[in-house]
C-alpha cells in the first residue's frame, strides 16, 4: 500500500510564537495519527525560483491515514493555534509504493 505524505513549504513566518504553539499541538496530532516527521526545518537549497524557507515532510503508512490525521480534531486545534502566523503551501500526496 502506498504511503501518504504531508508536504508543507512555508513562504513566510510572521508570528514565531503561533508557529511554536502549532508545532507542539501538531506533533501530538501527528503521533496520534501514526505519522512520522521526516523533515522539519533544516537546510534548504532552493532551485527554479523555489522558496528557501522552512520545509516539513511527514510520512504516514497510507494516504488515507494522512488525510484522516489532517481532518482530526487534534490537528484542527493545532491549526487554530497557528491561525495567521504563517503563509504556507500544505498538501497531502500519495507515495509510489
Amino acid at each position: 500500500m502506498p504511503k501518504g505524505y504531508w508536504v508543507s513549504v512555508y513562504r513566510t513566518i510572521s508570528d514565531p510564537e503561533k508557529l511554536a504553539a502549532y508545532n507542539e499541538l501538531a506533533a501530538l496530532a501527528v503521533k496520534a495519527g501514526g505519522g512520522r516527521t521526516v523533515v522539519r526545518g533544516g537546510r534548504v537549497a532552493a532551485y527554479d525560483a523555489g522558496i528557501a524557507e522552512r520545509t516539513v515532510l511527514v510520512e504516514f503508512d497510507s494516504f488515507e491515514q494522512a488525510v484522516a490525521t489532517r481532518e482530526s480534531a487534534a490537528y484542527q486545534e493545532a491549526l487554530d493555534a497557528l491561525s495567521d502566523g504563517v503563509e504556507r503551501d500544505f498538501r497531502i500526496v500519495e507515495g509510489l509504493d
